[in-house]
C-alpha cells in the first residue's frame, strides 16, 4: 500500500537515502548538508510531505509560502531513484499543487529544479522564468520555473 503522510524526524534517515539514491544526477553532494539542515527545521514547520509504501520513505516534497504572500514555492521533492516513471513524482506533484490552489491569495507556484526534471514540471504546466548554467553545481543547470494558477 501507498500512502503520502506529515514528515516526521524519524523519517530523516528514509528520506537521505532517497536523495543519496538521486545522487549526482539530479543532486551535487554538496546540496546534501543544506537538505539534512532543511529536514532539521523548516520540514518540522512547513507542508512537508513522505510517500510511504510497505514502511519504506519512497518520496518526499513540500511547499511553503513566500514572504510575497501570493506565491507558494516547492521545496526538496524526490523520489526513490529506482520507482522513477512509477507515479510517485505525479503523485507528490499533483498534491502540492492541490495544497498551493487551496491556499487563499496564492496566484502561482514557483520552483527551482535543474535540467533532468525541468520537462516532467512542464508536463504540469510550469515555465521558465531563468535558466542558470551549473547553477547548482557543474553539470547541473538551474531552472527557475513558475505555473500560474487560475
Amino acid at each position: 500500500m501507498t500512502r503520502s503522510r506529515p514528515y516526521r524526524p524519524e523519517d530523516m534517515a528514509g528520506c537521505l537515502a532517497l536523495f543519496d539514491s538521486n545522487t549526482p544526477r539530479f543532486f551535487d553532494v554538496s546540496e546534501r548538508e543544506s537538505f539534512v539542515g532543511f529536514l532539521q527545521d523548516q520540514a518540522l514547520r512547513w507542508p512537508y510531505q513522505v510517500i510511504e509504501r510497505e514502511g519504506q520513505v519512497v518520496g518526499c516534497g513540500g511547499h511553503a509560502v513566500e514572504a510575497d504572500g501570493v506565491s507558494v514555492a516547492l521545496c526538496w521533492g524526490m523520489v526513490d531513484n529506482d520507482l522513477h516513471g512509477h507515479g510517485l513524482g505525479r503523485m507528490l506533484t499533483e498534491a502540492r499543487i492541490a495544497a498551493a490552489q487551496a491556499t487563499p491569495e496564492i496566484r502561482r507556484i514557483i520552483l527551482n529544479t535543474s535540467q533532468h526534471t525541468q520537462g516532467f514540471y512542464a508536463r504540469f504546466g510550469f515555465k521558465p522564468e531563468k535558466i542558470t548554467p551549473d547553477g547548482f553545481a557543474p553539470g547541473i543547470d538551474r531552472w527557475d520555473m513558475v505555473l500560474a494558477l487560475g
